[in-house]
């Protein structure tokens, strides 16, 4: 893959209380902190070796020591009052810095995988935008070849409009859709998987 795609891992400093806090109310504090730290660790895993330029961007302060090696991952800092502002300000640092693809993605999809990826930054080649479409009504990965603010502003983060409303922002461009793939927000999206069984028991 040309050293022209940037892939973008937006995450939240894991901390007790601060995180997947939605997860918290139904299993506890102790318990959303580690499956945080477990999916930030699988997100670790499936994208290290992807042949691109990476960057982390932590949401309130960068760590040094931590789980993301700074020879493989650039790290950088979320800038913006909300999501929309802050991946807009990502997508437009990267392309100013000359990046032709960019591909952003979360880190708390268990369901994600390397070639999922891959095949983004693959169908940037023949469309203008790549989305995988979460079970929730949002996305799990967002691609473009050039900044299109629209698709950051207006938008009610966190709810069941948002890929509907994003689609809608790009009709008259080429949209690639992934297969839709399950977020992890609340209590149900784990309830019935295997692997995360172990922190549900503690």
């Amino acid at each position: 893959m040309s050293k022209k795609n940037l892939l973008l891992i937006f995450t939240r400093n894991p901390e007790l209380g601060k995180c997947k806090t939605r997860l918290a109310a139904t299993i506890g504090d102790q318990a959303a902190l580690n499956i945080y730290s477990f999916l930030l660790e699988h997100t670790r895993s499936l994208t290290q070796k992807l042949d691109v330029s990476k960057q982390v961007h932590y949401s309130v302060k960068i760590r040094e020591n931590d789980l993301w090696d700074p020879q493989i991952y650039d790290k950088r800092l979320q800038i913006g009052q909300d999501l929309g502002d802050r991946m807009n300000h990502a997508f437009a640092e990267g392309f100013a810095s000359g990046y032709e693809h960019i591909v952003i993605i979360g880190s708390d999809m268990y369901d994600l995988s390397t070639e999922d990826i891959e095949a983004s930054f693959l169908a940037l080649q023949s469309h203008d935008y790549v989305i995988g479409p979460a079970t929730d009504g949002g996305y799990y990965l967002l691609g473009m070849k050039s900044l299109t603010s629209q698709v950051f502003k207006n938008k009610k983060w966190g709810t069941a409009s948002v890929l509907k409303d994003t689609v809608n922002d790009l009709q008259n461009n080429t949209i690639h859709l992934l297969e839709e793939r399950n977020d992890i927000d609340i209590y149900e999206d784990i309830k019935d998987i295997d692997v995360f069984q172990k922190f549900l028991t503690q």
